[in-house]
């Protein structure tokens, strides 16, 4: 071994040294401040939720539509959105992560815009449609921004601020109507022009010297200079998100393999869990139950919009405590719980002709017990655990076809739900719906292993053969970065 190769050892290690140190230290403000920003994007999709869940029963009678329009209306946002965190990847790959912000906010505004303006059923229609790809885009591109800026210790927490967004939204929608949704697009824009592109992306189109300017954790950029060495050549600079979806789908490596079955699995659980299409047709539930006052309904409304951003607080706060998987198992066993609970209350109430006082209570307790549980485990950690465990080349296509996923199933679930509600009663979709849960508690246990306090770049190493040697884990690193 040659002086040269012993000092680029040594300075290796010293970097190492850092790194670890950097990991420990305290959060950055200018990135907690660009995580915030990021995050205010997700704000989007919950002020979406709020607003529906409160205008379904006014918007049915008004407009004089039948359950089945109510449910196209209510699900043709979350199946577009497909469309947007389908795009959202290779976009963020050609322009960039900062850019693809102001692309989910502008696409957002334009259909906020028709919405508050539409007149008939078919112009909302229009307008969800528009806004589901500006929030299929946002909740790709804000979790996957804020995990590529923060610190290991910190980023559970930070990562997860996206959910708090979406249950903030929630509870601004319950209270104002669409008219206002063009206001948080613009902001959002507004924002971004204080927030830096991601020193990540930078790095892996080969221009260090604009990601060693940035004004971020030195955590960051020393990773991702260390883990992408030699792939961030000047061969790279051109390199726009080519190749990759050969690479996730066609021919995977087994780590590969085993990080899209545990993104595309928490996704699928979170929205199979039916969280939206409950809080969506929240009234209509209560409504069956013998809640007829529209303020009571809206009442109900509140109490769990005020339960869920509590839990998802909690959550947020304790996640790089903690760990993902405890927060994980608890929400989902939690949720299995909670919904048989209101199954059991919701077949009672179907069969009773008195609608006793005490019946309605357990059920509104189960509802809040579920979202609370939601918002302890699944609601923050699928976003966080999406963005975390794709290497950086795979990261953003790979974060896309997780959340399309999430999209679809939510879109799925929000177009049935009411139609399968009424074939097998509330009390019997609550039941389904608990069966999942446990099912997705047993997917959690063997399939997500823990990603807290780990570098980006150590998260690889948790999908690798474990009877590979320290060398070959590096090389398999390199070659699939």
């Amino acid at each position: 071994m040659d002086a040269n190769e012993m000092e680029s050892q040594q300075q290796k290690a010293a970097g190492e040294d850092d790194f670890r140190h950097t990991s420990t230290a305290g959060l950055n403000k200018f990135t907690l401040l660009c995580a915030l920003l990021a995050s205010t994007n997700s704000i989007l999709l919950g002020y979406d939720i709020g607003v529906m869940s409160g205008a379904v029963l006014f918007i049915k009678e008004n407009l004089k539509i039948t359950s089945v329009q109510v449910e196209i209306l209510v699900g043709s946002l979350n199946v577009l959105s497909l469309v947007g965190s389908l795009a959202s990847g290779k976009t963020s790959d050609y322009i960039g992560r900062r850019y693809t912000i102001v692309l989910a906010a502008a696409t957002f505004l334009v259909g906020a815009l028709l919405m508050g303006f539409a007149p008939s059923f078919p112009l909302l229609l229009a307008g969800r449609i528009v806004a589901g790809i500006g929030v299929g885009y946002s909740l790709m591109i804000a979790p996957l921004y804020t995990a590529e800026i923060s610190p290991a210790m910190k980023r559970g927490f930070l990562t997860s601020l996206p959910e708090v967004f979406i249950v903030s939204g929630i509870l601004l929608g319950y209270i104002v109507n669409f008219s206002l949704s063009a206001v948080p697009a613009i902001a959002i824009g507004i924002g971004v022009t204080a927030m830096p592109e991601s020193p990540r992306w930078l790095v892996m189109k080969g221009r260090t010297d604009e990601a060693k300017r940035l004004n971020l954790d030195s955590e960051i950029m020393k990773a991702a200079a260390m883990d992408l060495g030699e792939a961030t050549s000047s061969n790279h600079n051109d390199w726009r998100g080519q190749g990759v979806w050969k690479e996730l789908l066609l021919n995977p490596s087994k780590p590969v393999c085993r990080i899209i079955i545990a993104a595309i699995g928490i996704n699928f659980f979170m929205q199979a869990s039916g969280n939206d299409a409950v809080i969506y047709y929240c009234p209509e539930v209560f409504k069956d139950a013998g809640i007829q006052d529209k303020r009571q309904l809206f009442g109900v409304n509140v109490i769990m919009g005020v339960a869920k951003a509590t839990f998802v607080l909690i959550s947020a706060v304790y996640l790089d405590r903690f760990g993902r998987r405890p927060l994980l198992l608890l929400g989902s066993i939690g949720m299995a719980v909670s919904l048989a609970v209101l199954g059991m209350g919701s077949k009672f109430l179907q069969h009773s002709e008195t609608k006793p006082l005490w019946a309605i209570i357990v059920c509104i307790i189960a509802v809040c017990a579920d979202v609370s549980f939601f918002s302890i485990g699944l609601g923050p950690i699928a976003w966080v655990y999406s963005s975390e465990i794709f290497p950086l080349r795979l990261r953003a296509q790979g974060t896309g076809l997780a959340i399309s996923v999430n999209r679809l199933v939510s879109g799925v679930m929000s177009m049935t739900f009411l139609t399968i509600s009424e074939k097998i009663t509330f009390g019997g979709m609550f039941f389904v719906l608990s069966g999942i849960m446990v099912v997705a508690t047993l997917f959690f246990f063997y399939f997500v292993p823990e990603t807290k306090n780990k570098s980006l770049e150590e998260v690889w190493a948790l999908f690798e053969d474990k009877d590979r040697t320290g060398d070959d884990k590096r090389g398999m690193q390199m070659r699939e970065m």
